[in-house]
């Protein structure tokens, strides 16, 4: 197979991937909320804002449109969770398991911000 079909299709898997993490944010608010940090303002608005991140990603990613700045800010929305949410919560975790899920989380949102920011550091457009 050639790099560039590989690459596709790994773009395809992160596109459908982020997706799916999109419509969660919109199908189940309430399971995401509990992880915001204590400094912003109650209310589903960050749950969505990140959800439609996710989605607006997927779709640049899919129609190879504006991809460049999808992988940017996808990265920098992932840098984002991770420093506020995760690295927190890892280091502040009330229990093993807490803290262990928390650490999970940190890498998985740090391998995908990378992902992402080898695509837009790739990117045509």
């Amino acid at each position: 197979m050639k790099q560039k079909t590989i690459s596709r299709i790994a773009i395809s898997l992160l596109a459908i991937v982020m997706f799916i993490f999109g419509l969660y944010h919109f199908m189940y608010p309430q399971n995401l909320i509990a992880y915001l940090p204590g400094f912003l303002p109650p209310g589903n608005i960050w749950v969505y804002i990140p959800g439609a991140a996710f989605i607006l990603a997927a779709i640049a990613f899919i129609t190879n449109k504006q991809v460049r700045l999808a992988g940017y800010l996808l990265a920098l929305l992932l840098f984002i969770f991770v420093v506020t949410i995760h690295l927190p919560n890892y280091l502040n975790g009330s229990s093993d398991e807490y803290r262990q899920i928390s650490l999970i989380n940190l890498l998985k949102d740090l391998a995908l911000a990378a992902f992402a920011l080898h695509i837009a550091a790739n990117a045509d457009n």
